[in-house]
């Protein structure tokens, strides 16, 4: 399948997917969340959702099984906005590029003031 047709798709599942957990998903479990990127693969079987989970890793976690739990509602309300022949098995994962960037920029931060210092 082409490539920039599986970009798209991935794009569209990513919005749908940020407006169905914002809107519609209801679970006291999940907290502040944001649907940093999906990874689709060539067939359209599978998506791999990364997330970026504001709070403690108890609240992480929860957030995960929340969401897993309610896979199969997700699925559905996707299938509703998105037109395809099967809508992708999804598979939530925790994006973190985001740690690791501001980890890095600390750490700049830190040889910066030290050098200042001298």
């Amino acid at each position: 399948m082409s490539k920039i047709r599986v970009s798209r798709v991935g794009e569209q599942i990513k919005k749908e997917l940020s407006q169905i957990l914002q809107t519609e998903f209801k679970d006291p479990r999940v907290g502040f969340l944001t649907v940093t990127g999906v990874d689709v693969t060539n067939d359209l079987s599978q998506a791999k959702v990364f997330l970026s989970v504001l709070g403690s890793d108890q609240q992480k976690e929860d957030t995960l099984k929340a969401l897993s739990h309610g896979k199969g509602f997700i699925r559905t309300e996707l299938g509703r906005r998105i037109r395809l022949r099967t809508v992708p098995e999804l598979i939530f994962k925790f994006d973190t590029s985001i740690d690791y960037g501001s980890r890095i920029e600390k750490l700049l931060h830190e040889l910066n003031e030290g050098k200042q210092g001298e």
